[in-house]
């Protein structure tokens, strides 16, 4: 069975920066999206396709020229869709430890060539953190389904 974690590893650029001299949060969102949909697709063996993220959390922002890390993982699996956590990191390259930045959990499913879905591999966890993440994934997806009958008559 595939891997079910990835991670990246990269330096922040000033093509990244923000008005406020930091990297911007829409870059941060950019390789959240690249390392879950790699991480994804590796997983499935399929393309795949965004179809959620969730609760993005900035809890400090990544300076220009700091060494990124982003932590992907699969957390939870359907039949056609998958849970990835992701993590991103960052800290002088001159520092040993990384800070964790950014956190959040995005869904992709997989798709044939026909844009129909398919099956991906079943994702069992098996350590204590792996079964706490997959609880949490499903938590997340009750909480997406009030938000989603909440904003249901403005979607309209």
């Amino acid at each position: 069975m595939n891997n079910n974690k990835q991670t990246f590893q990269f330096l922040s650029e000033p093509t990244d920066v923000n008005y406020g001299g930091q990297v911007h949060g829409g870059a941060v969102m950019k390789w959240i999206d690249q390392s879950g949909y790699s991480c994804a697709c590796m997983w499935s063996g399929a393309y795949c396709v965004t179809v959620y993220v969730g609760g993005i959390r900035f809890y400090k922002p990544i300076k220009i020229g700091d060494l990124v890390k982003i932590d992907a993982q699969v957390v939870y699996t359907g039949n056609s869709s998958m849970h990835i956590a992701i993590d991103v990191y960052s800290k002088e390259v001159t520092q040993a430890d990384f800070e964790k930045k950014t956190h959040c959990v995005i869904v992709f499913v997989a798709l044939d060539k026909n844009g129909n879905k398919v099956t991906v591999p079943k994702w069992i966890p098996n350590t204590a953190h792996e079964i706490e993440m997959a609880n949490y994934a499903k938590k997340l997806m009750d909480l997406r389904k009030k938000i989603e009958g909440e904003m249901s008559p403005f979607l309209k």
